[in-house]
């Protein structure tokens, strides 16, 4: 049973957490192409790193939520994880959207080639009005 005490301490917890928010929110799901723009600090310079890949898993909520990013770099297949409300993360760009049936993208971590980024692209709606044939 909770008492008034812990709804307070979520409360003051909750107002702390929306001022660490990201402003403007990344839209992008699982199975997506995606360029992710990271700030990287050497010495007293800041610099923009780009990581592309395929957005493999999506983790947690709220301030803690997490990303995970695959792509294959000289033969060998690379992963990170990016918090979604980082700081470090400048911005996510989407390049193409995936049709994907599942949560989880692990099954691309034992493929290899073409194979091992390739996702099926997702139907939108004016990619779907423009490939119905026309009628007369």
């Amino acid at each position: 049973m909770r008492t008034k005490e812990q709804f307070m301490n979520q409360a003051l917890q909750d107002k702390i957490e929306s001022e660490q928010y990201r402003k403007e929110a990344a839209i992008f799901a699982v199975g997506d192409s995606v360029k992710v723009h990271t700030k990287v600090v050497e010495g007293d310079k800041e610099r923009i790193q780009i990581f592309s890949g395929v957005v493999i898993g999506r983790r947690g909520h709220g301030l803690n939520e997490t990303f995970t990013v695959r792509r294959i770099s000289y033969g060998e297949g690379v992963e990170r994880i990016f918090p979604i409300n980082s700081p470090r993360v400048d911005k996510v760009e989407v390049e193409r959207h995936g049709a994907v049936r599942r949560a989880k993208l692990t099954y691309l971590r034992g493929r290899l080639g073409k194979g091992a980024t390739l996702v099926k692209e997702r139907d939108t709606a004016a990619q779907a009005a423009a490939k119905a044939p026309k009628k007369k």
